[in-house]
């Protein structure tokens, strides 16, 4: 396992390695005319070629002075690239790449794989070679098997423990869910069991080596070998250009949908019972079959502690990694518009609680991350993170037929990912061989379509940046809560998709899982912008002060009128105690489609139900009408939640909103809040020009930027109750024409 060089950092110095290279004030001539480290840097695929330093390096100033990229993330790929991977001639040539960015003033990021996704070291989308197998073949991905045979009692069963680590052997009674930990009945590496009456399933839980030849990602140790494979080797032999040249590192797809998606690990249980004080032997049938009403709560704990230790043994290790080398990380898990994300990296957000730059990829055309970008930037919101990254643009407009993206798709691609909270476009990419692109389009002035207005896109790009890359706060009237007890509570293994079928799909997802739908109608019908807050983030990180929910970040605190519920069986017993308190003293709760009436711990279900029955005495005929207290709290069930109904929740809910303009669909924005400043991003999406009053919340005087041009004037606004700063308003118009933007900055500070 590597052993980091220097110490791990605390957040405040994190940030240090972050904030040199992100605005911290509106400047003009910085907007106007952004400097070369806001420029995007695309991925740089050495694809199946000889790489030469020569042609690399002409390459890169083609890249720099004619597309206005500032700097790469090179990706070795195809089974034909050379020199090989991790040799020394390989590492010759990236010497090379790097001199020459120093000289050209580019950032360079370590991508931490021979082809995809990261934890191989070449096998996969290499040149198959599976030298991390080769060397560690300990340390590959685990699944969980089951074993099962049924047995009518009274009987004698006897049976050797099958190969694997023996993780639970537990027999259920099918009739009664009757479930007794047989563990005590071995010996001598043999079950001898006096069945009693009943129809029996005995099962033993194997984990056992998969077929996978990629790291075990629960596995710290395991990850920790990789890093020392790859990361660390860049660091030997570039350690001066790191922090400077070298900036960040990427790593690619490294999910769960592997090992026939029954990832797990030998020290799962170990682990497990040091963190929650019993043993878990008994839980296991959950993960295959209904126990009972305990099911919801089993599967939130074993499939709840895989997702942290994903989370700690992935992402955490190759973010403290770098902090500890003086760079960040980046990168994202594929995939990630799955409705229930429990087999491809167990909690969506939570993935990203310890990267330094959460992440989404916006790669083939019908996969619609777009509808998943909150959940990342919501992430980076929740635990404090100013940067959001999505790697953009491969394999459109789809993967089944891959081509150019004409100038339209391409801008509103990127206008949607910044008013949703994304500020670190990664442009998937330029090739080195360009005369065999596999994924298209190849975005450089090499590609006829690209050539003549490349520069004005990637200096529109790098305008966004300038404005969108800094320690600006979110501001969010509306929280919704990420609902993942219930999709960890709904998920078991060898669902009806299975492990054959295409992992894109995902496995369990029930019609009650309504969250992604009632985000996007919260975005599209209603008009308005929201936070996801994670369960976890909504117990430790958030106060109930003068009837708002207000998460108390050092640099993203946000202050919520309203939190919606969406559709969930099962919900935490604190998390609807701090819903509940919400609402009883003055803030605003909509549930969706189904009242939670699960608890994700053991034995609370009733006590589930009692708040539930606080909020909503006689439920069955509460269903559309507000419900209220005498502290101005209020309540809405909507069963059937649509574009519609939202929308007439919003406007009932009597919250005075920050921003506010009539239904278009076409429209999105982002508010922030940066060096004590309102700053709003407006695009338009769509294909009709856009002529509307925007109404913002207090009384504030305006300029417009714009990022297409560089152009920056001021903005006429009307104000109204100016001098009270409870009911004051200030209307503006936005005019937009199809496929622009722009920016509206306050020129006085904001008063908080």
């Amino acid at each position: 396992m590597i052993k980091f060089t220097k110490p791990i950092v605390t957040f405040l110095v994190i940030c240090s390695f972050v904030l040199p290279s992100l605005s911290q004030t509106i400047s003009k001539e910085k907007f106007s005319h952004p400097p070369i480290h806001f420029w995007p840097r695309p991925l740089w695929f050495w694809n199946n070629a000889t790489v030469t330093d020569s042609v690399a390096t002409n390459q890169m100033e083609g890249f720099k002075d004619r597309c206005g990229f500032g700097g790469f993330g090179i990706v070795p790929f195809g089974s034909k690239f050379k020199p090989e991977y991790l040799s020394e001639s390989y590492f010759r040539v990236y010497g090379k790449i790097l001199e020459k960015a120093k000289e050209l003033g580019l950032s360079m990021c370590i991508y931490d794989e021979f082809g995809f996704p990261s934890g191989g070291a070449g096998a996969i989308n290499g040149d198959n070679t599976p030298r991390f197998k080769l060397k560690y073949p300990q340390q590959t991905l685990k699944q969980l098997d089951k074993i099962e045979e049924e047995v009518n009692g009274p009987a004698l069963f006897e049976k050797t423990i099958p190969t694997g680590k023996l993780m639970a052997v537990v027999a259920m009674e099918t009739n009664t869910l009757n479930r007794i930990d047989l563990a005590p009945q071995i010996a001598d590496g043999r079950l001898k069991w006096n069945v009693p009456a009943g129809k029996w399933k005995i099962m033993f839980f194997q984990c056992v080596a998969s077929d996978s030849k990629l790291a075990d990602y629960l596995s710290p140790e395991a990850v920790g070998c990789f890093i020392g494979m790859t990361h660390e080797a860049y660091y030997q032999h570039f350690k001066d250009y790191f922090g400077s040249v070298v900036t960040g590192t990427f790593f690619d797809e490294p999910s769960m949908f592997h090992a026939r998606l029954r990832v797990w690990t030998e020290l799962f249980n170990e682990k497990f019972e040091k963190k929650f004080g019993f043993n878990p032997a008994l839980l296991y049938p959950a993960l295959w079959y209904d126990i009972g009403g305990e099911t919801p709560s089993a599967r939130d704990y074993l499939f709840g502690f895989r997702a942290d230790l994903y989370a700690e043994g992935f992402t955490k290790m190759v973010s403290d990694w770098s902090l500890a080398h003086g760079i960040t990380a980046t990168g994202h898990i594929v995939p990630e518009e799955v409705l229930n994300p429990v087999n491809s990296c167990g909690d969506l957000m939570k993935t990203f609680k310890y990267l330094n730059i959460p992440g989404i990829d916006k790669i083939g055309g019908d996969r619609p991350a777009e509808r998943f970008y909150k959940v990342i930037s919501s992430s980076a919101y929740n635990w404090d993170k100013p940067l959001v990254m999505s790697e953009t643009y491969g394999a459109m407009p789809s993967y089944n037929k891959p081509g150019d993206l004409n100038w339209n798709q391409l801008y509103a691609i990127a206008m949607e990912q910044y008013t949703k909270g994304i500020n670190m476009l990664i442009p998937h990419a330029v090739w080195y061989d360009n005369k065999n692109v596999t994924y298209k389009p190849e975005l450089s002035y090499r590609n006829p379509l690209y050539a003549d207005s490349l520069q004005v896109f990637t200096q529109f790009l790098a305008r966004l940046n300038v404005m969108m890359q800094n320690n600006g706060r979110h501001v969010a009237d509306i929280a919704i809560l990420y609902p993942i007890h219930a999709l960890l509570g709904e998920h078991y293994f060898d669902g009806p998709n299975g492990p054959a079928n295409e992992f894109y799909k995902g496995d369990i997802a029930t019609t009650q899982i309504d969250y992604v739908a009632v985000a996007n109608w919260i975005t599209e019908a209603a008009c308005k912008d929201y936070t996801f807050l994670h369960p976890e983030v909504l117990d430790e990180r958030c106060q109930i002060v003068k009837g708002k929910l207000h998460l108390q970040n050092l640099r993203n605190y946000e202050d919520y009128q309203a939190i919606v519920v969406p559709g969930c069986k099962t919900i935490s017993k604190s998390n609807l105690q701090k819903i509940s308190q919400f609402y009883q003293q003055g803030g605003t709760v909509v549930f969706t489609t189904v009242l939670p009436y699960k608890s994700s711990e053991k034995g609370e279900d009733r006590a589930i139900t009692d708040m539930i029955g606080s909020i909503f005495p006689l439920a069955e005929k509460s269903e559309g009408v507000w419900q209220s207290n005498t502290n101005g709290g209020k309540a809405l069930f909507i069963r059937h939640p649509d574009g519609e109904n939202l929308k007439k929740a919003v406007e009932n809910s009597g919250i005075r909103f920050d921003v506010d303009y009539p239904e278009n669909s076409a429209v999105r924005f982002i508010h922030k809040v940066l060096d004590n400043k309102d700053l709003f991003y407006f695009a338009n999406l769509g294909s009709t020009p856009v002529n509307t009053t925007v109404t913002l919340r207090g009384s504030i005087k305006l300029k417009t930027y714009n990022p297409h041009t560089g152009a920056v004037e001021s903005l006429k606004t009307v104000v109204a109750n100016k001098n009270n700063p409870t009911s004051s308003k200030t209307k503006v118009q936005l005019i937009l024409q199809p496929y622009k933007s722009c920016f509206w900055v306050g020129e006085k500070p904001v008063k908080e």
